[in-house]
């Protein structure tokens, strides 16, 4: 029963095709739709920056693969298709330059520029004004060691 699933149905076993591959369903919607590309690479990108790099690395993998390849990509940074599949992988652990030199490709490959812009986190609490005796001694400090008033 090589390639199909089974279900139990009343203590019966009956066999059920598998549908299509979720890798090869992501790679038909990747070739066939660049917004669904642009988001998918977008995705990648910024679960990097919020410190998933597991999920960044496996969505940048899955990218590549359906996109330009690992070869082409090889070519392009002058590093082994080994390589750079390893560093994308489950344990692989790549060193910044490598990451943004990637990326920096990838964006350029797509017709694409990321851009990152400061916003404030809705959890942050509004900074409460300084209270007399905080000022206070803000101001003895600044007395003390002028240094401190640039900062």
């Amino acid at each position: 029963m090589a390639g199909l699933q089974t279900a139990k149905k009343e203590r019966k076993v009956t066999p059920m095709p598998l549908t299509r591959d979720f890798k090869e369903t992501i790679q038909a919607r990747v070739r066939r739709d660049a917004g669904f590309r642009k988001a998918l690479l977008q995705e990648g990108i910024q679960n990097f920056l919020a410190g998933d790099v597991e999920t960044g690395k496996l969505i940048l993998r899955d990218f590549i693969n359906a996109t330009i390849g690992f070869t082409k990509l090889s070519n392009a940074t002058h590093r082994s298709t080994k390589s750079l599949m390893r560093m994308l992988g489950p344990s692989g652990n790549p060193q910044a330059r490598n990451l943004f030199e990637i990326v920096a490709y990838l964006q350029e490959a797509e017709g694409l520029r990321f851009e990152l812009r400061q916003r404030r986190s809705p959890r942050r609490k509004k900074q409460r004004p300084l209270s007399a005796t905080a000022r206070r001694s803000a101001r003895v400090a600044t007395a003390r060691w002028p240094r401190l008033r640039g900062l």
